[in-house]
């Protein structure tokens, strides 16, 4: 389980330090310094970390040896009224986060080609490190960007869409973290007890994180 942990612990603190701080970066620049202001536009993970999303809750599913590993950083507070053209400017606040982990997996995925200066005993240890890297960056961004608010991929529908589908998609904020939980745990359960996976992850994140898997693997050099 300790060894579990350790190839987690990096890929998961790179990975939600720089969305989130991407978020308030990008606000910052667009005209809302709150995020800045509050010490968010950091890569102090410490200053993103939620206690319990962060290190409790995939902590016990580490433990308790789940093959599905789910948790959430301190949202950065970004003021969309501030910024200099809201509507255009929260599609890219919001996308700047999934973008990050898009740049991180490829990233991840270019670093395995130098662990051949590594010693070997390292290299192992290493390569799991970087491969849970590529995955798990993957996974956030695509399930960021799912088009339901508060995730990421809801902000930019928002921004997006014409005003009189944006404003009902908009108003689901206030229950979309339910809303999630549903899809991710309920919805699973009660299609088990019916012999049918309706498992989001497996029907609309899955094929998606594959596909991308494929091309990061494709455009890094690894076949």
């Amino acid at each position: 389980m300790l060894l579990r942990a350790s190839v987690w612990v990096l890929p998961v603190l790179i990975a939600i330090t720089l969305h989130e701080a991407a978020h308030g970066y990008v606000a910052w620049k667009l005209g809302d310094d709150t995020a800045y202001r509050l010490g968010r536009v950091t890569f102090n993970p410490f200053k993103h970390v939620d206690q319990f999303g962060t290190v409790i809750l995939p902590g016990l599913l580490v433990l308790l040896g789940s093959q599905f590993l789910f948790g959430y950083a301190k949202p950065v507070p970004v003021n969309f009224m501030r910024l200099r053209n809201p509507r255009r400017d929260m599609v890219w606040v919001a996308a700047a986060g999934p973008g990050v982990n898009i740049a991180l997996a490829v990233v991840a995925a270019l670093l395995v080609h130098t662990l051949t200066f590594l010693p070997e005993w390292a290299r192992g240890w290493c390569f799991v490190n970087l491969h849970n890297a590529v995955l798990l960056n993957l996974v956030l961004a695509v399930f960021n960007m799912i088009p339901l608010p508060p995730l990421d991929g809801g902000r930019v529908a928002v921004g997006l869409l014409p005003a009189r589908y944006a404003r009902p998609l908009a108003r689901l904020e206030r229950y979309g973290l339910f809303i999630v939980i549903g899809l991710i745990f309920v919805l699973p359960l009660i299609g088990a007890q019916i012999g049918v996976d309706v498992s989001v992850l497996t029907w609309v994140v899955g094929p998606v994180v594959g596909f991308l898997y494929d091309l990061v693997l494709a455009l890094t050099g690894h076949g």
